[in-house]
């Protein structure tokens, strides 16, 4: 079972046995309207003075949500509860939660490229021509003797550009840092080359 749904619920008034009242002191219309929750089992958890109510379907918790309303009303207690949450697993969010930052958009905002692409060329000024016409392009370029190392914003960007120049994409920026720590050197053409410049 995948709890994909939830509702959350902010006490404010300071009330502390919501829970309790929630697990077996329902009211009468609250119990009606449980009655359809009958062989279903909803997690409840609570941090401070929120608690969340969680379901595997949407159906479940809609249904749990109106017996939440009616907990509420039956006992006086001031609280706001949330719409029917949705789980957004590509996100890693609930839907009424604001996107956040992808890593490679922390990367940017650090002036790192995210992604990389490096590029051996044939010759000195063939990687110099390249490299000439990328930076026009807007891509920020290292270049050492016919190799280079070209920043992406994306790794759909970087395996575009792979394909046209005949590079390899690797992650760049900080997290190369946190792969191999302190570690500068870019490998071109494998561990298994002579490494013996051409």
């Amino acid at each position: 079972m995948s709890d994909d749904w939830r509702i959350r619920i902010t006490v404010t008034d300071g009330d502390d046995n919501l829970l309790d009242r929630l697990g077996s002191e329902l009211g009468d219309e609250a119990r009606e309207l449980a009655r359809e929750l009958k062989e279903r089992r909803l997690a409840v958890s609570r941090d401070g003075d929120e608690l969340f109510v969680y379901a595997d379907t949407q159906a479940a918790a809609t249904k749990a949500h109106d017996v939440i309303e009616a907990v509420l009303r039956e006992g006086g207690v001031h609280a706001t509860e949330s719409k029917v949450e949705h789980w957004l697993d590509e996100e890693d969010r609930w839907d009424d939660e604001p996107p956040g930052e992808t890593w490679e958009e922390e990367e940017l905002e650090h002036g790192h490229a995210p992604w990389e692409v490096r590029v051996t060329l044939s010759s000195h000024p063939e990687a110099r021509r390249l490299a000439e016409q990328l930076e026009t392009e807007g891509y920020p370029v290292v270049r050492h003797w016919k190799y280079l190392i070209v920043g992406t914003a994306s790794k759909e960007d970087a395996q575009a550009l792979a394909e046209r120049v005949h590079g390899e994409v690797e992650p760049g920026g900080e997290l190369v840092w946190e792969v191999l720590p302190e570690n500068p050197f870019a490998i071109f053409g494998g561990l298994g080359s002579s490494g013996a410049p051409g």
